[in-house]
Order: C-alpha cells, then structure tokens, then sequence
C-alpha cells in the first residue's frame, strides 16, 4: 500500500495503518495468513519439519555427527544465533567425521524455498531436479524446516 493509502485509512478512522514496503511475497515468506482461493495447506511452510537438526559454525564435526546420527538424520544446517541458514552438512560431510568445525566441512548458501510456496510447485522441482528435500527459509533466512519428498521405493 502506498503511503498516501495508508494516511487516507487513518484519516477516515482507521488507528493502526501500516505502510508494508517489503511485498506480499515477503509477508507469505513469514508464514503470515494469505487471501486467496488455495488453502494454507497448499503452501511449503504447512509441511516442513522444524526439528531438523542444526549446529553453530564453530561445533566440533564429530559432535555434530553424533547428535545428527543419534536423532535418525542425514543433514544437519550450519546456522547462527538468529537461526539464520549459513550452509549444510550432507551425507558425505557427515560420513567423513573430520576434526575440523562444522563451518568447514559445510557447503555454504544451500538453495532454499519460501514458506508460501505452493506445495505443488515444489514437489514438480523436487522431481525435477531429482531432489529429496527442500530446506525452508524465510526471507530474512531463518531456518523453517525442511520440505521431505515421500519416495516408494
């Protein structure tokens, strides 16, 4: 809304008018409620698992891998204080069990996907692309969780 709208709603009663600069993309990348005729299951964010595992830049690998390992995962996302996604540990970095800290054995800026995608949409790149996952970020790249394809083997 442009600013000019926002001080025509407060001139005719409204008390708290915001002026939301960033977009509707940006308000769906928050999980934040959308209009429209697709239900907010149709959306990424409805099925990502929140307790995929992270760790700070500075953890051992080692422990990482322990932690990762006895919680039944494969992946575990590099993350800082904010929660804020800064790489990812795969299979093979995980499987090395190195002496050296999680930052670097990670590979940095990981492909991520917004909340307010349409699960179809994601599922079509996911078969696309021939992945197993999606993580889910926000746009200020904060961790959701981690979209999972169901595969029948």
């Amino acid at each position: 809304m442009s600013p000019r709208a926002a001080w025509r709603l407060e001139g005719i009663g409204f008390g708290r008018v915001y002026d939301y600069t960033a977009g509707k993309a940006d308000w769906g990348s928050f999980g934040l409620p959308l209009e429209g005729a697709r239900p907010r299951s149709a959306r990424v964010g409805t099925y990502a698992r929140a307790d995929v595992p992270t760790c700070a830049p500075t953890d051992r690998l080692p422990e990482v891998c322990d932690r990762v390992e006895a919680a039944g995962w494969d992946t575990c996302f590099v993350v800082n204080a904010q929660r804020v996604v800064l790489g990812r540990l795969g299979r093979s970095a995980l499987s090395g069990r190195k002496e050296v800290t999680a930052e670097e054995a990670m590979s940095a800026g990981p492909s991520t996907v917004r909340p307010s995608l349409e699960l179809d949409k994601a599922v079509a790149r996911m078969q696309t692309q021939n992945l197993t996952d999606l993580p889910v970020t926000r746009s200020d790249g904060v961790l959701v969780g981690l979209l999972l394809r169901a595969t029948s083997d």
